[in-house]
């Protein structure tokens, strides 16, 4: 006799699963059923009996009555958002379809479907029966035995994966008996458990495999060396034995059926025929009934038509032979609510919802200067609402805020597209804003960071639909009008049709963010950073412009002097901003030795050009240093004091988080990013940046964030223990390279060297870019990076991984998870190939120390906002944070802030912040 093969459903889970395949196809039959999640269950349940053929089968459900862990919590499960329309008309008939199939469906009040499988899975083990899981869930990890494997979607290749013992190892680094204490310290976001603060994916393994048990890590916390461990594991100890509790999966759960009675004897055709007749799912009503159905709306149900399963990849696209949908007011309802009594009743409403997407209209895009225009609110796909404010046939502002401030208070989940945007301008109206937030743009981002995230162009791609265009309502060009010049009424489509498709987009991209594992750094990381960004925008940062006033005077006579020097040295007058003009006088008139024509036939003046000149001739270095002055007296010295906001008095630059796709945060309006800090001219602009009366501005800097990741990353011994002894990482580095007995013996000279080894290097530097570098030959600098690697072989190691994992993923990704595809990292041109390959090299290392300071933003303001601080945060600057520090705050708070950025991520080696306090930011820098 065969063995038996037992095969364990988790039904919800795959039910959601098949709900979001189908989620862009808007499937119905003829009587208006969405069809979507039974035509995805059916497919994978085709694809699974036909490759598998289960001796025994059963798939198990959740119940609608409060579970045992409930009773235990309070909280449990309480931020999950209502079950999507579609599931409720769809699992019914799942089961009606189950039925057909004669695989049963299993469910017991008081207990969870993961607890039913648990026990039946547990009892058939012990009979070494195999047992197959199917679920994406990874909890069910803490359930596989000898006999119990888990059969898990693979949403990058399709099919699937079977997942053993060493397969959990691999994804949670402890074996399955242990996984229960690592989830315990991990908690749980989606089901509302929390866990230990502080100790996350890395750290938690590493505890359980040392102690065995999250009791026994508990009971030896006050020795730990690690002090987010032992801090963690002491304040959250109860937090985390609750956790322990809640998410373990039962199994003893009482009356329960045998597995032996879960033959499957196959499917009775005719009946499960004539229901896929109903549903119009044409080829498989032919391969049960023989024939088709009747055409109906169903377009995607064949197998070579776009057939899909939980197996197939999850990230939706548009059909390229589809046209999109676009604005039909017969499938939508958009309503125009301009009166105070209706907008109550609206709130009343909306606030049995757990989910609000909203969206503001305004008549300008400075987030600082704009007005509100309108508020568009949607809670269901479909259905938006549009508010005038501030417009003839609106509602005033105060009477409108004070009337939603219920709904937006609510600890519920907010959405919107480009949050920061909507929370400001929200914010400055005086609505206080108040629950998790869900920025579909920023989702988009870290979903692939190289695609357009706009609304519109996310709209297209993920719902193959094409939103009402911005310039059909306003124009464009010379005669574009703003928002407030338009009739509130015919604002209202496009509004409502804003917050509408941005829910929509909510729903698609939160299933994407889960299935490529970035769910955690949405949640954790960047979402939450929005308000955190927001809140430092609005402080805004004080100016002197009477400094900036007396540093312009001293400039222009500096490019005065400058020019006349220019002027003798050229024997001749000339615009020294023309490039041709410039050419003549350097090249044809001087004599200096020219480079190659740009493509006009002129002599090209790039800097690089002047500045390979100037180590031999003094007039290119004039010419240089008149560009240096007068770029700094026009971008920054001369326009920064014309930022001032007159409402504020101060300057609110623009936090960008989802430019750069190494994660970096940028900055605009002004850009802060690009003040000069190389020369002692441009540092004096820093001069300018001062604190308010009663404050004083504190500096707190990341101390070579990036070389300690690396070294994290790669594991190198000999670059840790350098961190780890708080070395002058260089001149460890010289040491190493050029092969000397002590730190003391290292050059000035050779510092220098170093220090362009240690940056270039773990970034794919070449030989001829290390020698073009520090001035010396291709053969030497091949030599150092030879001597490099020999000295720090976990680099090369790293180097060697990180492109091979490249090359098989198509992405690289940080500590944290954050992703950056690379396409071209595969590319048969060789140019293409390299540039991919150090972008490969560098993101893991840069992004992760992006990754770093924005949890330590977070982590501090929420310190800040608990200990109600008078103190703020007020710029990020690459590795540097800017605070405005209250005067009875100065002598405490700076150390606290150390603490949170020093222990804001876990790496191998420890985190170093260097700090300065003074009234303006040259001198705290």
């Amino acid at each position: 006799m065969s063995k038996s093969l037992l095969f364990l459903l988790d039904g919800m889970a795959l039910a959601y699963r098949s709900h979001f395949a189908f989620i862009n196809s808007n499937l119905k039959n003829s009587e208006g059923i969405p069809t979507g999640p039974i035509l995805g269950f059916a497919n994978t349940l085709e694809k699974m009996l036909e490759e598998e053929q289960p001796s025994h089968i059963a798939v198990a459900w959740d119940t609608h009555v409060p579970t045992f862990r409930h009773e235990m919590d309070e909280d449990y499960k309480a931020n999950r958002p209502p079950q999507p329309e579609e599931l409720k008309i769809g699992i019914p008939l799942i089961k009606e379809m189950l039925d057909g199939y004669g695989i049963p469906s299993i469910e017991k009040d008081g207990y969870e479907a993961d607890d039913v499988i648990g026990t039946i899975a547990d009892r058939a083990n012990e009979e070494d029966v195999d047992v197959y899981l199917v679920t994406p869930d990874k909890d069910f990890m803490q359930l596989i035995h000898d006999h119990i494997k888990m059969y898990k979607p693979d949403n990058q290749n399709g099919g699937f994966n079977i997942i053993d013992r060493e397969g959990v190892k691999e994804y949670f680094g402890v074996y399955p008996e242990k996984v229960v204490d690592v989830l315990a310290i991990l908690g749980d976001t989606s089901d509302n458990i929390p866990g230990v603060r502080g100790i996350g994916k890395k750290g938690a393994p590493k505890l359980i495999n040392k102690y065995d048990t999250l009791e026994a890590a508990i009971d030896d916390a006050p020795n730990m060396s690690s002090k987010r461990h032992r801090e963690g594991l002491q304040e959250y100890a109860e937090q985390a034995l609750h956790a322990k509790e809640m998410v373990k999966i039962k199994t003893d759960v009482p009356d329960i059926i045998e597995w032996e009675e879960l033959v499957w004897e196959g499917p009775d055709k005719e009946s499960l025929g004539e229901f896929f007749k109903r549903m119009e799912f044409r080829t498989l009503t032919k391969k049960y009934l023989g024939e088709e159905s009747a055409p109906g709306k169903n377009k995607q149900e064949s197998s070579d038509n776009g057939q899909k399963d939980l197996f197939s990849s999850p990230k939706p696209a548009a059909v390229a032979e589809d046209e999109p949908d676009s604005y039909d007011e017969d499938l939508v309802t958009y309503e125009f609510i301009n009166k105070a009594d209706n907008l109550r009743s609206l709130v009343d409403k909306l606030l049995e919802k757990d989910t609000l997407c909203f969206d503001t209209e305004t008549d300008g895009v400075d987030m600082m200067k704009s007005r509100l225009v309108g508020i568009s609110l949607s809670t269901t796909p479909g259905v938006a609402y549009y508010i005038p404010i501030n417009v003839e046939g609106g509602i005033e502002e105060s009477k409108a805020i004070e009337i939603l401030q219920p709904l937006f208070e609510k600890d519920s989940l907010k959405v919107a597209h480009n949050y920061k945007f909507d929370y400001i301008m929200l914010r400055r109206a005086g609505l206080q804003i108040e629950g998790e937030a869900f920025d579909t743009m920023i989702a988009g981002y870290l979903i692939d960071a190289n695609q357009k995230l706009k609304m519109d162009d996310l709209a297209k791609k993920y719902l193959n639909y094409d939103p009402i265009s911005i310039e059909k309502l306003i124009g464009s060009g010379r005669k574009q009008k703003t928002m407030d010049q338009i009739a509130p009424e015919k604002i209202t489509d496009y509004a409502c049709e804003d917050a509408d498709i941005t829910l929509r987009l909510h729903e698609v991209l939160k299933n994407i963010l889960e299935e490529d594992e970035l769910k955690d750094i949405a949640e954790t990381l960047e979402f939450p950073l929005i308000e955190v960004l927001a809140k430092m925008e609005m402080n805004g940062v004080l100016l002197d412009t009477e400094m900036l006033n007396d540093f312009s005077k001293t400039l222009t006579n500096d490019i005065l002097e400058l020019e006349q020097s220019i002027y003798e040295k050229a024997g001749t007058e000339f615009n020294i901003n023309s490039p041709q003009q410039l050419g003549e006088v350097l090249f044809d008139k001087m004599g200096l030795p020219a480079g190659k024509k740009t493509k006009t036939g002129q002599y090209s003046t790039a800097e690089s050009v002047l500045t390979k000149l100037a180590n031999d001739y003094e007039m290119p270095d004039l010419i240089l240093e008149y560009r240096a002055l007068s770029k700094l007296k026009s971008t920054y010295v001369d326009a920064l004091p014309k930022l001032i906001n007159e409402e504020t008095g101060r300057i609110h630059t623009d936090f960008n988080q989802s430019i750069a796709a190494t994660g970096r945060l940028s900055s605009s309006n002004p850009n802060l990013q690009n003040i000069p800090i190389r020369t002692k001219r441009g540092r004096e602009i820093r001069k300018a940046f001062i604190a308010e009366e009663g404050f004083k501005l504190l500096s707190a800097d990341y101390s070579q964030v990036e070389l300690r990741v690396i070294a994290s990353i790669a594991g190198d011994e000999n670059m840790m223990e350098a961190f780890m002894n708080d070395e002058d990482i260089h001149s460890r580095t010289a040491k190493e390279v050029f092969g000397l007995d002590s730190i003391d013996d290292v050059t000035p000279d050779q510092r220098r060297k170093a220090k362009e080894v240690n940056f270039g290097i773990p970034y794919g530097v070449s030989a001829y870019g290390l020698a073009s570098r520090l001035g010396i030959s291709n053969d030497e600098g091949k030599e150092m990076i030879d001597q490099y690697f020999d000295r720090f072989p976990g680099i090369l190691k790293y180097i060697n991984e990180t492109k091979d994992y490249a090359k098989e993923n198509g992405y690289v990704k940080t500590l944290m998870g954050r992703r950056r595809y690379i396409p071209e990292i595969n590319s048969g041109n060789w140019n293409v190939r390299s540039f991919a390959e150090r972008t490969a090299i560098n993101m893991p290392i840069q992004g992760t120390a992006a990754d770093i300071i924005k949890a330590a933003m977070i982590n501090i303001q929420q310190y800040l906002e608990e200990e109600e601080c008078q103190s703020r945060m007020l710029l990020q600057v690459h590795d540097e944070l800017i605070f405005e520090i209250h005067e009875e705050e100065k002598d405490t708070l700076p150390s606290k802030i150390r603490n949170l950025m020093e222990t804001a991520f876990e790496l191998e080696v420890p985190l170093k912040v260097d700090m300065g306090l003074a009234d303006n930011w040259l001198e705290a820098h």
